[in-house]
């Protein structure tokens, strides 16, 4: 990776990893771009506002700032899609294949992030193998699961370098998420902090694959910088760094806060993606082909991101 675009710059994944491949690569290497301004963005690096809709722009875009690497994170999440299904397809879908086609188009590589999403009921619920039936019922899943045979296809077809990693839960405490069926693995932090208490809309019992965001961010650059002659599957890996249930997080909050309370507000629509979804994932075809590990443990995490945001907003632990 020389010059490096990244389309839907301005969510959760891509604010944070602008600044870290800008850190790695320089800040003039690193395009951000979004389909709205972004000064934190824009302030140490180059920043373009880009509709990933819009075919003839994107490419406009790549060639003017000769770009090698696309990472394409345009997405409508999980619980957000269910809302409207068509707007999700049409957004996900298609930002995928005008980034397949400028990647063919000037010979870039392409990093588009699947998810834990892909998987559906059927799949098998513990240690879910890399290569198995993925029926997923949500439209985002669905789209996942095209965008992983869609992203193969342009590999085999036409050459192109397309690479990709499904995430489990994102857990970030400088981005707050945008909408997902994970996302209370995030709120619960700031409201522990902030309320001493927290309303989970996921039942307790429900266990979902998670990742700290530094995880995720070295995920990315490992996979892209790996040796291509040695990566069977592309797209997509299983990668995964810790599994746990509402339960399990708040009894690791409570370690260090321990006034700390949680009920539950069931919310219908999470919880029956969440039921749909792997308990946990098995990783080790990106364990043994690119030599993914992750660094972070829910107990480190959870000490991580109660210090972070407990200096945010002035309180003392």
């Amino acid at each position: 990776m020389k010059r490096i675009l990244i389309v839907g710059a301005g969510g959760q994944i891509g604010s944070e990893l602008t600044q870290f491949l800008r850190k790695l690569y320089g800040e003039s290497n690193v395009v951000a771009t979004d389909v709205r301004e972004c000064k934190n963005l824009s302030e140490n690096g180059p920043f373009a506002v880009l509709n990933a809709l819009d075919a003839n722009s994107y490419g406009y875009t790549v060639n003017k700032y000769k770009v090698d690497t696309i990472f394409n994170l345009v997405a409508l999440l999980s619980a957000v899609g269910e809302k409207d299904p068509q707007l999700a397809w049409n957004i996900n879908m298609g930002a995928l294949m005008n980034s397949l086609e400028v990647a063919h188009q000037y010979g870039c590589a392409l990093f588009t992030p699947s998810s834990i999403g892909a998987f559906g009921p059927t799949s098998p619920k513990d240690n879910t193998p890399q290569d198995t039936l993925m029926q997923p019922t949500t439209v985002y899943g669905v789209c996942k699961v095209t965008g992983e045979l869609l992203s193969n296809y342009y590999h085999l077809k036409y050459g192109v370098d397309t690479r990709s990693v499904r995430f489990p839960g994102l857990i970030s405490n400088v981005t707050l998420p945008g909408g997902g069926t994970t996302d209370y693995a995030v709120e619960i932090y700031y409201d522990a902090v902030r309320k001493g208490r927290f309303t989970c809309p996921i039942p307790q019992d429900v266990y979902m694959d998670m990742m700290y965001m530094p995880d995720a961010l070295n995920a990315c650059v490992q996979l892209m910088e790996a040796d291509p002659d040695k990566l069977i599957h592309r797209n997509s890996f299983n990668v995964t760094s810790m599994s746990f249930t509402p339960e399990i997080i708040c009894a690791e909050i409570r370690k260090h806060l321990p006034d700390f309370r949680m009920d539950y507000k069931i919310d219908p629509v999470k919880e029956s993606i969440a039921r749909s979804w792997p308990n946990s994932l098995d990783d080790s075809c990106a364990r043994q082909e690119w030599g993914w590990k992750p660094k972070w443990t829910l107990e480190e995490m959870t000490a991580d991101m109660l210090k972070v945001i407990s200096e945010r907003f002035g309180k003392e632990r």
